[in-house]
């Protein structure tokens, strides 16, 4: 795909004509349209294009169709050019439809306030002159989507040994130390490649098959890390369905299995999400209650994305509380995020809580959870999920950095 290459979508013919004069100033090709319809039919031309439009340049207040609903139809249409939202309205309503279009699958490039300058579109858009350098390779630890996967396609896969375990590791925001791995389920199926965790997970919980998965997942991530640091100071990240929690024998079956493979609790920490809805909430806090007193520690995960997080953090024996990446990767740009993400990290350490932080993605970030005083970090800045062995000697290589 040609990166040359602007349509713009703007109900002000002079702003379009502007935009176009600014964007071929940095070296596009750049057309604009001031009709919705208009923009579709070339959006729909320009995919069967040989060089169709890269950059799509969307206005949101537009009195017959908003750049909201244009957004939503681009994501109907699976659309792969990279989008600029561009509008005069404020920044919070401009980084609520960065977002909204984000969770639609879109490719965000940024968004503008208008009036528009120069700098301003170079910034997000870069010149068009420097476009054709070749894309960086697809990153093979990022798992694709697979559509119609089914439980019988899921038991079989459990049944084979299609699933698979990578590792994330975690660094000590002060120092950069390691300080733990995070465990992440990969179903590596012959026929379909890498199916994503989102895409079978919820397949599970819904089949009933999730308690299966879960033990299938626990026996080989505790096996791999007996196996290398069993008695190292890292801690293991496990994740574990709320679905899961409706069996009050499951904290003796998880230390039963700890002690088959010489790993003590206070290793393992088991996240939870905190949007996962409760089967039995009563059963669930005996149950978390049980962990805690066998040694394990409890994680809140994706803090402050549900509905319910004081409530949880009230009834529940966490030990840690993990902020949710959306802010992490979000609060160089929003100061909502921001103070989201100090809030979290206040509210966790005055209830005696570490706080882990994911999503950190550049050396900036880091610095920033290390300034609000975050306790851990992970994200691909400091490394991407590895397989067993890789992820091992990326740890070595990291501890000889911090021994005298």
């Amino acid at each position: 795909m040609s990166h040359r290459r602007m349509l713009i979508l703007d109900d002000d013919a002079a702003v379009g004509q502007t935009i176009q004069w600014i964007a071929e100033s940095l070296g596009f090709e750049a057309e604009f349209v001031t009709r919705p319809e208009e923009f579709f039919q070339r959006v729909e031309a320009g995919a069967r294009a040989i060089k169709p439009p890269s950059i799509l340049m969307i206005d949101l207040a537009m009195p017959e169709v908003d750049g909201v609903e244009v957004m939503r139809q681009l994501a109907a249409r699976k659309c792969e050019a990279r989008i600029i939202i561009s509008s005069g309205m404020g920044s919070r309503v401009l980084d609520a439809a960065r977002r909204s279009a984000s969770e639609h699958g879109l490719s965000i490039a940024g968004v503008i306030p208008k009036p528009l300058t120069k700098e301003a579109l170079r910034a997000i858009a870069g010149a068009g002159d420097d476009s054709d350098a070749p894309s960086a390779p697809e990153d093979p630890s990022r798992p694709r989507s697979s559509a119609g996967v089914t439980e019988a396609d899921l038991r079989q896969a459990i049944e084979q040994g299609e699933i698979g375990m990578v590792y994330q590791p975690k660094i000590e925001c002060r120092s950069g130390a390691p300080a733990g791995i995070e465990a992440l389920v990969r179903w590596n199926s012959p026929s379909r490649g890498t199916i994503a965790p989102d895409e079978f997970i919820p397949l599970a919980e819904q089949s009933g098959l999730i308690d299966v998965l879960t033990d299938d997942i626990f026996r080989k991530s505790l096996e791999w890390f007996a196996r290398s640091f069993a008695h190292s100071p890292l801690k293991m990240s496990l994740n574990i369905s709320a679905k899961s929690l409706v069996d009050i024998r499951l904290a003796d079956s998880l230390l039963s299995l700890c002690r088959s493979y010489g790993v003590a609790p206070e290793g393992i920490v088991l996240e939870l999400t905190e949007t996962s809805a409760m089967v039995d909430p009563t059963l669930s806090l005996d149950l978390m209650t049980r962990f805690r007193v066998k040694g394990f520690h409890l994680s809140i995960d994706d803090f402050g994305t549900g509905y319910s997080s004081m409530v949880q953090l009230a009834r529940l024996p966490f030990s840690e509380l993990k902020v949710d990446k959306s802010f992490v990767m979000e609060q160089r740009q929003t100061r909502e995020s921001r103070t989201i993400i100090k809030s979290v990290i206040d509210l966790g350490h005055s209830l005696g809580l570490m706080v882990s932080a994911e999503g950190v993605e550049n050396r900036e970030t880091l610095e920033y959870l290390d300034d609000l005083g975050c306790d851990l970090a992970q994200g691909y800045y400091i490394a991407r999920p590895m397989p067993g062995d890789a992820v091992k000697l990326w740890l070595e290589q990291r501890w000889r950095s911090f021994r005298p």
